[in-house]
């Protein structure tokens, strides 16, 4: 429990020049405020919703988290989960889903399970992470467009608004998304330190007010956090949320890691502790449902920010989550007034920054099973979920790495003098005396074709295994390998082994592999041609 809790030392630098974090924090806000009114209209809570997130658990997860830059809140791929989930449990479903992921969370924490990450394919996240900008952009078509959108999936809601548009064309809308989503892309591009999310959206709300334009607003917000609360589903129906908690879980722990993850290559001299991570994302979900907030990861986009904008120590990720209460105590009149379609713009913008064309050509041109992985976690990610994509996806680089490493299981007859005199090789194969070389791993993937190859083997009467370069044997292996030699020795011919390391001499002696004899294994191969030449019976020799 100890090493999950912060301690004093992480906050000595903090207090001696806070400088440097409170205007990173300042920065990190201006950016965070339009991103997490975004997220939490998308999500079906409301923008009340986002901001909540974005304090309550952008100060828990800053202070308990394992990632000194790592700021966290409401995000895009989260929305994706939730939606589903606020259309059949409303909004009581989602904040029982938050707090229960975070428990899980915890519990995850105290396993020791933030250190999987580090096994994730690369074609696996990037393949998410382009599905999940895709699927973002696709939620944001209705408040482009300035119509409703209806549909479970994303991309029917995206299709039913377009329709309804070119129904009824008003071109305000999607005329001031595209102009908010042009202006963060090209001024982030020549002064990436200037917040334009925040300029575009202050500057769309003046021009909208000032001219009476007709559009949908963000609409009334409370003048503060809610008091906390336990207004949550009742305990027979929570059973049925387990699943959905499972999602919501995953996703928090694997967007949390990986954001945590980046910020330490961002960084000089940083390292993210992933177990301590998952437990302040844990704390972060189990009290932001309390004040009506859904449930929080950590956030790429905005932890880049903070890392870039000259953030040292956790105060900055802390002091963001402050700035955005004052704004929700002191502003939240002008905040009500912002149209939605400016926030879309916001999410469009975000979306594109989210895709690294570079990374995708690459490991596309790297092979072709790494560009089917992340193909398929793509289409599964905008078609159904991102959990489903990444559990298919690791799934399917798992069969491709099996498939490789099996291949590296090879049957090589060898020499068997080894000072390779020629006379003496000819005289030991006129005994009908062969030897074999194993390579590679021998387990459940290879072991079947190694069948096939060894019991091929004719015209022979002495069969010698040298096991020293085998570097796996599973139990399935074994058992092909037992079968084997007794195909052999059914054909009268005698099986040998040479070079067997203890386990798997352990292993094979277990389920009753090794050859019939009395004295069927050698230390080398040497001493196996000695006892082939000179101890076997007369009729295994040529005559």
């Amino acid at each position: 429990m100890r090493a999950l809790l912060p301690t004093w030392s992480e906050w000595k630098p903090a207090f001696r020049a806070p400088g440097s974090d409170l205007l990173s924090g300042l920065v990190v806000a201006l950016v965070a405020l339009p991103l997490a009114l975004g997220f939490g209209i998308s999500s079906g809570l409301g923008a009340a919703a986002g901001l909540a997130t974005a304090i309550v658990a952008g100060a828990i997860a800053a202070v308990f988290g394992g990632s000194r830059f790592q700021v966290s809140g409401p995000t895009g791929a989260m929305t994706v989960v939730l939606v589903p989930i606020v259309a059949e449990h409303g909004a009581s479903g989602v904040l029982t889903v938050g707090l229960m992921a975070g428990v899980m969370l915890v519990a995850l924490a105290f396993a020791g399970v933030g250190r999987a990450v580090r096994f994730m394919p690369a074609p696996v996240i990037e393949g998410f992470t382009a599905g999940i900008a895709v699927v973002i952009a696709l939620q944001q078509f209705p408040g482009a467009l300035g119509v409703p959108g209806d549909g479970e999936k994303v991309w029917q809601s995206a299709f039913d608004a377009v329709r309804r548009f070119l129904a009824d064309p008003h071109w305000t809308a999607p005329i001031m998304a595209l102009a908010v989503t042009v202006v963060i892309l090209i001024g982030g591009r020549f002064l990436p330190k200037l917040p334009f999310a925040l300029v575009t959206v202050v500057v769309a709300t003046v021009i909208a007010s000032a001219a009476g334009l007709d559009l949908a607003r963000v609409g009334a917000l409370p003048a503060g956090l809610p008091a906390p609360s336990l207004s949550f589903l009742h305990l027979d129906e929570v059973t049925g949320l387990l699943l959905p908690a499972l999602a919501v879980a995953a996703l928090a722990a694997l967007e949390s890691l990986l954001s945590a993850t980046a910020a330490d290559s961002m960084s000089v001299g940083t390292r993210n502790d992933p177990d301590r991570e998952l437990f302040g994302q844990g704390l972060a979900n189990i009290a932001a449902p309390l004040f009506g907030g859904v449930p929080a990861t950590g956030a790429i986009a905005r932890t880049a920010v903070n890392v870039r904008s000259g953030a040292r120590t956790r105060l900055a990720a802390l002091s963001h989550a402050v700035v955005l209460a004052a704004i929700v105590y002191f502003l939240s009149g002008p905040v009500a007034d912002i149209p939605l379609a400016a926030l879309a713009g916001v999410l469009l913008a975000t979306t594109v920054r989210m895709v690294e064309a570079a990374s995708l050509a690459a490991i596309a041109r790297a092979s072709r099973g790494d560009a089917t992985i992340m193909a398929l976690t793509f289409v599964i990610t905008v078609a159904f979920d991102l959990v489903t994509a990444v559990v298919i996806g690791i799934g399917f680089a798992l069969i491709l790495a099996v498939r490789a490493i099996a291949r590296e299981a090879t049957l090589h007859q060898v020499p068997l003098d080894e000072s390779d005199h020629l006379g003496e090789e000819h005289a030991l194969l006129r005994d009908h005396i062969v030897a074999y070389r194993i390579d590679g791993p021998l387990f459940f993937a290879a072991a079947h074709r190694f069948l096939l190859e060894l019991t091929e083997v004719s015209d022979v009467k002495v069969v010698i295994l040298r096991m020293s370069r085998i570097t796996a044997l599973d139990t399935t292996g074994a058992l092909v390998l037992k079968d084997a030699i007794h195909k052999l020795e059914n054909r009268h011919i005698t099986v040998l082994l040479s070079g067997l390391r203890p386990d798997h001499h352990h292993r094979l002696t277990t389920i009753g592999a090794l050859p019939t004899g009395p004295t069927p294994v050698f230390p080398d191969t040497g001493t196996a041609i000695t006892y082939a030449r000179q101890f076997l019976p007369a009729q295994h020799r040529q005559p």
